[in-house]
């Protein structure tokens, strides 16, 4: 069973920067695919972006250009650097990785961002 705990949500302005941090642990056969979902309130959890475990990245059209997804496989850790942040990226932030066993889920962190 694989445990994500996520870490660096909080409160900022906006255009302000927030880094998140995801520590992955408990994985036998090695950690695959990791990434940053949202969920907004009332809205469906959505991706944000992936990092493959080679460091290949893939976001969402609406934060392409001002986030930047990054790992240290040696830690099992990801990270979400979130600059020039807009009142909309409010919302949960989960982390999510792979391994051979499945999908696996952190319990999220908040990042609210003010007008």
């Amino acid at each position: 069973q694989v445990q994500l705990v996520e870490s660096g949500g909080g409160l900022v302005q906006a255009g302000g920067s927030l880094t998140l941090s995801c520590a992955a642990s408990g994985s036998r056969f090695g950690i695959g695919t990791m990434g940053w979902f949202r969920q907004a309130p009332g809205n469906k959890r959505a991706l944000v972006a992936t990092i493959t475990r080679g460091g290949s990245a893939n976001y969402a059209d609406s934060v392409k250009d001002r986030f930047a997804i990054s790992r240290d496989n040696a830690k099992n850790t990801v990270y979400l650097q979130m600059n020039s942040l807009k009142p909309e990226d409010t919302g949960f932030y989960y982390c999510n990785a792979i391994d051979a066993l499945g999908n696996f889920w952190g319990k999220g962190t908040l990042v609210t961002v003010s007008s």
